[in-house]
């Protein structure tokens, strides 16, 4: 393979191989029996179709390609916070219902916001973990691995999702609800941002 990208003129060391483990699929935790001799088999295109590409693509790029996978096909069907994929989705919905609520309250994000308004507990770890996302991405991209975003894609979204039952985004007090607003459309944005690396959907709406 490295002679013929060298001979459509590229360099052979620009050819990079990444050898993946075994798939194992279950069913509600029980291996689903697969065999060749019978021709008993789930194919890609039959798992595609039956949990959606989302859930696929973000389940397969959990583990390290050096580490064998068990794919739960009924755990990726489900709509609850045991299913990563969509839990990380509905924080990026929620998030966006909170921004069409905070844009029907006249909450303006774009004269100056005072962040030190910002000081409790949740909101701290919040920022503390939207920090993070570039060396996130950067260690990532220099491992060849994506198993690190989809793992930040999940604590991001519990750190939002704890945030959100600590903190009262739209309040009367119009400084703080801005300041906060603001965090949700920061966090919005980086989870935006992981999800689009990984090929997934970022659902305005769940």
């Amino acid at each position: 393979m490295k002679a013929a990208v060298q001979a459509l003129g590229y360099p052979a060391d620009k050819l990079e191989i990444i050898i993946g483990q075994l798939v194992n699929l279950l069913r509600h935790g029980e291996p689903v029996r697969m065999s060749k001799r019978t021709g008993e088999m789930v194919t890609l295109d039959e798992l595609l179709e039956e949990v959606g590409r989302d859930a696929v693509r973000f389940f397969f790029l959990m583990r390290s390609t050096d580490s064998p996978l068990d794919f739960d096909i009924e755990l990726a069907k489900e709509q609850s916070n045991e299913n990563p994929v969509y839990y990380v989705q509905y924080a990026h919905a929620r998030i966006s219902s909170i921004v069409r609520f905070a844009e029907a309250e006249d909450i303006d994000l774009s004269g100056d916001i005072d962040y030190r308004r910002l000081e409790t507990e949740p909101e701290l770890d919040l920022i503390r973990k939207l920090a993070e996302w570039p060396e996130v991405l950067e260690r990532a991209a220099r491992q060849r691995a994506l198993h690190p975003l989809t793992a930040y894609a999940q604590e991001l979204a519990a750190a939002f999702h704890f945030f959100y039952t600590k903190c009262r985004v739209v309040t009367e007090d119009k400084e703080l609800s801005t300041a906060r607003m603001a965090l949700c459309d920061a966090t919005r944005t980086v989870l935006r941002g992981v999800l689009t690396v990984l090929g997934v959907a970022a659902p305005e709406r769940m």
